[in-house]
């Protein structure tokens, strides 16, 4: 049930009427603009595929929705953003959930499965300049020292600092109609934005990308979040009905790839607040996904790199494939980065906000 702090708002739908006759499905999403238009993405290709069957969006608040100030790393726990919403779907209250699958916990709770992915937005970072100074500044190399970021992640900060040690960060918080105010405000203290390419794509911001950020020199050596660009579809295990009309949705080389992904960070017990970076891409014609990541410290001063790649076909392979790649980063010494990572949340663990699971 909803507690009033997370009662969920539910966004009409167009085709259905208080009167229909049509089974219901109700799809669970937060409420921000990208959120429910992801949501709606994913409502309007399951209408085509099942015209007999009426879906309604309904939107809600998380806790960190709510809270724009802290900082999105010093929330205490997992769960940023999927905890209330879940809590709805165990007890029936909704059918499914739509996910931007990066803030999905890589071990879900009992009962709970990862149903469906759907086909695969750009997973890049890209750099977002300030207006008033786009006809300056192109790529992060361009920016002087000194120059401040806007971004809420360790992981971009991390790798950032490994290559550009001269650059400052600052926190930013709020949709990205928000983040993009403060980046143009003329008192503004950005110069850039680090963004997930996917957000603004989705968003018809396309044009505000300055530099795509991926490996190699011209990529600044960046490599995206777990799951970036993916959207993620939860779902109770036992429910054959929601589980069947997901089915027909499924992009199987996305599947694959993010569980890969998944399954390196489950292994290396990362969250959100944990500097790792992946990038995917299939090779060849026979089946091959190759497999980069890398783990650095919150300095950017250490860090542990690996790049494989293996014949991938089934969701167990995939699993089994990024556990090959976790364990090439910890033989590599990245569990000694990630030991320090762990200890300094911990001891931290006091001030950091409180979670309390749904």
């Amino acid at each position: 049930m909803s507690t009033p702090a997370t009662h969920p708002v539910i966004t009409p739908s167009s085709s259905s009427t208080s009167t229909s006759t049509k089974p219901l499905i109700r799809v669970g999403t937060r409420k921000s603009a990208l959120a429910l238009k992801q949501a709606d993405y994913v409502v309007t290709a399951l209408r085509q595929l099942h015209p007999a069957v009426d879906f309604e969006i309904r939107g809600m608040h998380s806790s960190a929705d709510i809270d724009k100030i802290t900082a999105l790393y010093k929330f205490g726990g997992k769960g940023l953003w999927t905890n209330e919403l879940e809590a709805e779907l165990r007890v029936g209250e909704l059918d499914m959930i739509v996910h931007s699958l990066k803030d999905m916990p890589t071990v879900l709770p009992d009962g709970l499965v990862l149903a469906c992915v759907t086909p695969r937005e750009d997973p890049r970072d890209v750099v977002v300049v300030k207006q008033s100074l786009g006809d300056r500044y192109k790529k992060l190399s361009d920016l002087p020292a000194g120059a401040v970021v806007g971004t809420s992640s360790v992981r971009r900060m991390a790798q950032i600092r490994r290559r550009y040690p001269h650059l400052r960060f600052e926190d930013v918080r709020g949709n990205i109609d928000t983040r993009l105010r403060k980046l143009d405000a003329e008192d503004g203290e950005y110069s850039v934005l680090i963004l997930a390419a996917a957000g603004l794509l989705r968003m018809g911001f396309s044009a505000r990308i300055s530099q795509y950020l991926e490996s190699g020199t011209e990529g600044g050596g960046m490599l995206h979040a777990v799951g970036q660009g993916g959207l993620g579809i939860e779902a109770r295990g036992d429910d054959e009905r929601t589980l069947k009309l997901l089915a027909p949705l499924q992009d199987h080389d996305a599947m694959l790839a993010c569980e890969a992904e998944r399954s390196l960070m489950r292994t290396l017990e990362g969250g959100c607040s944990i500097p790792i970076g992946v990038e995917t891409s299939w090779v060849g014609d026979d089946g091959k996904l190759r497999l980069a990541a890398t783990v650095v410290n919150v300095e950017g001063t250490e860090a542990v790199d690996a790049d494989n790649a293996a014949v991938v076909k089934t969701r167990e392979e995939a699993e089994a494939f990024g556990k090959v790649v976790a364990q090439q980063l910890t033989d590599s010494g990245a569990q000694k980065i990630l030991d320090v990572i762990n200890a300094d949340r911990e001891a931290s663990r006091d001030s950091a906000q409180p979670w309390v699971p749904a």
